[in-house]
């Protein structure tokens, strides 16, 4: 069996793992998270941790990658999760409209982002994002949709970019 899937998920004070036969709910004080249960993977709750196993040898692999996305629902609800993003460049800034993200990043429009649904956006700087909520993928996608409106580039490292990505920087063009 996999190594990942015969790890227990331990569930802390406060969050309810709730197992349909089709469907796995986790419920915590930062909201509730769903998703599909997969065929062959049984989940039961032994002692305070959910155990995974595979009914069927064939989906073993699957075990694993269900018993990640359950511990990521697990911690999304009970801590959450937040992805930090950084402005550089002359007169890149960032501003909160309400729940819209205003963005201005060198273009002739100011970009408007408005936060989806689950998902908190706040600006502690004029250059600093941060992207916060339960659902690990959905704040990682958010995230990366904010620095696709400027990748960084690689001469001057201008653009928004994540707090803990470098930037290879290339030699500029000799004469």
């Amino acid at each position: 069996m996999s190594r990942v899937a015969k790890k227990p998920i331990a569930l802390p004070k406060g969050v309810e793992l709730n197992i349909q036969a089709d469907s796995v709910a986790v419920k915590g004080p930062k909201g509730t998270l769903t998703i599909a249960k997969p065929a062959g993977v049984e989940i039961k709750i032994e002692d305070g941790q959910a155990v995974l196993s595979a009914a069927d040898p064939a989906r073993i692999a699957i075990t694993g990658t269900i018993r990640a996305i359950v511990a990521n629902m697990v911690k999304g609800v009970s801590e959450g999760f937040e992805r930090k993003l950084e402005l550089v460049g002359v007169g890149y800034r960032a501003s909160m409209q309400g729940k819209d993200l205003n963005l201005s990043l060198g273009y002739s429009h100011p970009i408007v982002f408005p936060a989806p649904e689950g998902i908190t956006i706040a600006t502690p700087s004029q250059t600093e994002v941060v992207v916060q909520g339960a659902d690990k993928q959905r704040v990682g996608e958010v995230a990366a949709k904010i620095r696709g409106f400027r990748p960084p580039e690689p001469y001057k490292g201008k653009g928004v970019k994540y707090s803990d990505e470098t930037i290879i920087r290339k030699e500029a063009k000799k004469a």
